[in-house]
């Protein structure tokens, strides 16, 4: 059997196979309460072979969305429109996450194809937090978090963590990636505070722990998962020997498998884009700390795919935009790399490769 579909298990779930999609944002809900758009979008890849669907960036507070259009689990209302795309998942036999977030400075847009980027105060707009008033690039200033703040932050990462598990979330993820808040306070170039959340690597890092630590606590049987970027590329910022410490801690705060990414703190950053271009970074995590990883970024072919996990370079495969693209990546996959994994029938007859036994 393929590594590629071999099940994975963790603290009690069984994930049937380690071809996964990631986390995308859609900008299709109101008031951050999903709608159809998410049912038709997660259902199509719940059907589509994937062992593990990852729910988008979702608020763990009204201000920590990335646009008025983008989810939340702050309210119960929220947790029953979740629940309808989580439990047509299940239906499917696919396993579904959710990526808790905090947008912090990089907050408060429209959706990406409305006629301007940012929402005014008529429009559902708000001042943007972060850990230090250093703005993104092109973005309104943010105003610094104050340390009472920082606290709440962290308890509202704890009660989206219980609402996503009422909600049906078989997997949760905490997102410290991609310049968003958790991601702000690990930089330096973000982060200027100089009380015990700025300065040193243990001062920058603590947020990110206290709330891994808190959902772990919170949630001590659901598999938890941490998405980092292993560097902001620039010189002077987040990069992967911290990336691999930071990991290190949170594996022994009970995290189960970091997601590994890179960039977005930091506009002007020159990435050098190309086929599985983050598979090292997975890979230096994974042997460095101890700890399981997954892969993501431009990770197209099976067979690609394939040799990542063979390779050790990661435990499990994210695919993102091709996903989008076929939204049934998993049983194109299976059947390039002569695996017979189980269809839903009602697409059997598009199958082109016949059981052997």
């Amino acid at each position: 059997m393929s590594l590629l579909f071999t099940p994975w298990r963790v603290r009690g779930l069984t994930v049937a196979n380690r071809a996964w999609v990631s986390a995308m944002c859609q900008y299709s809900a109101t008031d951050g309460v999903v709608g159809d758009w998410h049912l038709a979008h997660l259902g199509s890849l719940a059907t589509g072979g994937f062992g593990l669907v990852m729910a988008e960036a979702t608020a763990v507070a009204p201000e920590a969305r990335i646009s008025v259009r983008c989810p939340g689990l702050w309210n119960d209302e929220q947790v029953t429109a979740w629940r309808r795309v989580t439990d047509f998942a299940h239906a499917q036999g696919a396993h579904i996450g959710v990526q808790l977030a905090h947008a912090g400075r990089k907050a408060s847009t429209m959706a990406p194809w409305d006629d301007h980027p940012f929402a005014l105060a008529s429009e559902g707009g708000w001042t943007a937090v972060a850990p230090s008033e250093l703005a993104f690039d092109g973005y309104p200033p943010p105003r610094a978090l104050r340390v009472e703040e920082i606290d709440r932050v962290v308890d509202q990462f704890v009660a989206a963590a219980r609402r996503a598990r009422r909600a049906g979330f078989d997997v949760l993820e905490i997102h410290a990636a991609h310049g968003y808040l958790l991601h702000q306070f690990l930089s330096p170039l973000s982060n200027q505070r100089d009380d015990a959340y700025g300065g040193s690597f243990e001062n920058r890092t603590r947020l990110v722990l206290r709330v891994a630590e808190a959902v772990r606590a919170a949630e001590p049987d659901v598999p938890l998962f941490v998405r980092l970027s292993a560097t902001d590329w620039v010189e002077g910022g987040w990069d992967l020997d911290q990336t691999v410490a930071l990991a290190r801690a949170l594996r022994e705060s009970g995290v189960d498998l970091v997601d590994v990414s890179s960039g977005g703190n930091v506009a002007t950053a020159v990435v050098p884009v190309g086929p599985g271009y983050q598979v090292p970074f997975a890979s230096a995590v994974r042997r460095g700390a101890g700890v399981a990883t997954s892969a993501v970024g431009l990770i197209t072919e099976p067979d690609q795919a394939e040799s990542i996990l063979v390779d050790g370079d990661a435990d499990a495969i994210m695919v993102a935009r091709a996903a989008l693209r076929n939204p049934r990546w998993a049983l194109n996959a299976a059947e390039a790399l002569g695996e017979f994994i189980d269809w839903r029938p009602q697409l059997e007859r598009a199958r082109t490769l016949r059981a052997s036994r």
